[in-house]
């Protein structure tokens, strides 16, 4: 099968693009739990009011996917972040942040989705499982970057240093003097409709799924759900995403709060470092794959 360079390429792009909007909250939820007064428990409803919204659409996905392909289903998907990313940007409220994170989730489940196949078929199915590893090390590199893209904003918002800086000057007048954070929804923003209009330009390869990568009926998934080795995969990543996502969220949290560092300098380098290390074991899994 011929490989499309190109392809692979704008796949590794989306990945860090679903990265990038993902991985974001360990930052921002010290920030947000000041800035609304929520207890930890109202805060906890934050990843999860994103990452039910897999548990919701990607079933679903597949079957979009099967009826519309590929394309239409990237771009709804984007459309759909833009549309959570602008609504909270606009309306910067705790009940919006759920609602906001609940359509940028649906709108990640559906690229997942639609991606994979697209990787084998794109970076030919030779090259599949090495691609996969590679796409995870695009993604844990876009999760260290984002903390950084927080803390410069969230410090350089608030003051004017007497230089033009035209995207600071921009944000500035969009965004709430006490919330500067919000910045990264205008900058979610910007980011999705950027992909809306490179993927709407871009022709790909004609996906012919698999058995296995076809979603079927909801029959199927009734009997799936009926087996014990399911059920044991589902709390097997269930545990793993659980362990992930629970540092990642709430370490700088509870750096602040235990030992008093500066969630928006050292809190949010830490989460980028933690990011970082698992980009390494994932590269290092790369070399022994």
């Amino acid at each position: 099968m011929k490989r499309n360079t190109f392809i692979v390429a704008l796949i590794f792009l989306i990945f860090f693009v679903i990265s990038f909007l993902t991985n974001i909250l360990g930052p921002l939820v010290p920030d947000i739990i000041n800035s609304f007064s929520l207890s930890l428990t109202l805060a906890g409803f934050l990843p999860f009011s994103f990452f039910v919204a897999y548990g919701v659409m990607s079933i679903p996905a597949g079957m979009l996917v099967e009826r519309y392909r590929e394309k239409r289903v990237m771009l709804a998907a984007f459309l759909m972040a833009l549309v959570g990313a602008l609504f909270f940007g606009s309306v910067p409220r705790f009940s919006v942040a759920l609602t906001s994170l609940f359509l940028i989730g649906i709108g990640m489940a559906m690229l997942q989705v639609a991606i994979n196949p697209l990787l084998r078929v794109a970076g030919g199915e030779e090259h599949f499982a090495f691609n996969s590893v590679f796409a995870q090390l695009v993604f844990g590199l876009a999760s260290f970057l984002s903390p950084k893209v927080f803390s410069y904003l969230v410090l350089n918002l608030p003051k004017s240093s007497g230089r033009s800086n035209p995207p600071l000057e921009i944000l500035r007048k969009v965004v709430p003097d006490t919330l500067p954070w919000v910045s990264l929804y205008w900058v979610f923003s910007l980011v999705t409709l950027a992909m809306v209009v490179i993927i709407a330009a871009v022709r790909l390869p004609k996906v012919e799924l698999k058995e296995e990568e076809r979603a079927g009926a909801w029959a199927v998934y009734k009997e799936l759900f009926r087996k014990k080795i399911v059920i044991l995969y589902f709390l097997g990543i269930f545990a793993y995403v659980g362990t992930e996502q629970g540092v990642a969220n709430w370490i700088s949290k509870f750096l602040s709060t235990y030992h008093g560092i500066d969630p928006q300098t050292k809190g949010a380098s830490t989460v980028s470092l933690f990011w970082g290390l698992m980009t390494a074991g994932c590269l290092l899994g790369l070399v022994l794959l």
